[in-house]
């Protein structure tokens, strides 16, 4: 693959004012930085927030891990399954748009991308067919998949066909933040690190949840906000209910 040449900067010339170091950067953070680019000047994008509580879901994931640790599939697995069973119910949010020809194409097909951070920077690893494998197989194929772009990068073919985007920020921090669409996908969602918070049961007594805060990036000419609080409310709905 050729380099990419380098062009005359519009930055001043920063050793002026003190010490500096410049490193280049990376294929992958040269290739990313005009992809994103494009993508958030193109698209116009709105970022709905909203929070799920996933205690029941995280006490059942914990229960079965007592019983059998292999057998345990990882929080972010059983989110995707949630998120599924979501894009189903709104195939709106599973789709692209040809704004040339006025036409939305909507998927039938369920291809998760993963964002990986790496050290070379980030790339979207793709699982397909994510609404015909259990939680266990998913979490699987992405481990696989994280391993390989941490170690020698992914190929084309691991990273082409998605159909909706899933970015987690896992226990790294932050309560929310505004994920940029991977085009040509409609809609991406961001997970933040779960937060335990006070909450009043049936009987008025104070009991500890645990709330993930969600991030619903979209693209505006195709979906609108209505639209987005709908799709939030379902997923909490399913993130709240995880034995239905």
């Amino acid at each position: 693959m050729a380099e990419i040449a380098p062009t005359s900067s519009l930055l001043p010339d920063f050793s002026e004012f003190g010490t500096t170091e410049t490193t280049p950067l990376s294929r992958i953070q040269q290739v990313g930085a005009r992809f994103l680019a494009r993508s958030w000047a193109e698209i116009p994008h709105v970022t709905h927030q909203d929070e799920a509580d996933v205690t029941e879901l995280e006490a059942a994931r914990s229960e079965l891990g007592r019983i059998n640790p292999e057998a345990r599939p990882s929080s972010l697995s059983l989110y995707t399954k949630a998120v599924v069973a979501t894009l189903i119910e709104f195939p709106k949010f599973n789709a692209s748009l040809d704004l040339p020809n006025s036409r939305i194409t909507l998927k039938k097909y369920y291809n998760i991308g993963f964002a990986i951070d790496t050290p070379n920077g980030l790339v979207v690893g793709v699982v397909r067919e994510c609404d015909r494998k259990t939680a266990r197989e998913i979490g699987a194929e992405l481990a696989t998949l994280a391993a390989k772009a941490r170690a020698r990068g992914l190929a084309y073919a691991d990273m082409s066909g998605g159909s909706f985007t899933v970015s987690s920020l896992g226990a790294l921090g932050g309560t929310g933040f505004s994920p940029i669409i991977n085009a040509p996908e409609v809609a991406i969602l961001g997970l933040s690190r779960l937060i335990e918070r006070p909450a009043r049961d049936p009987s008025d007594q104070i009991v500890w949840r645990l709330i993930l805060p969600l991030s619903l990036s979209y693209d505006h000419r195709v979906i609108n906000g209505a639209d987005a609080a709908r799709f939030c409310t379902a997923l909490r709905g399913r993130l709240a209910a995880p034995l239905t």
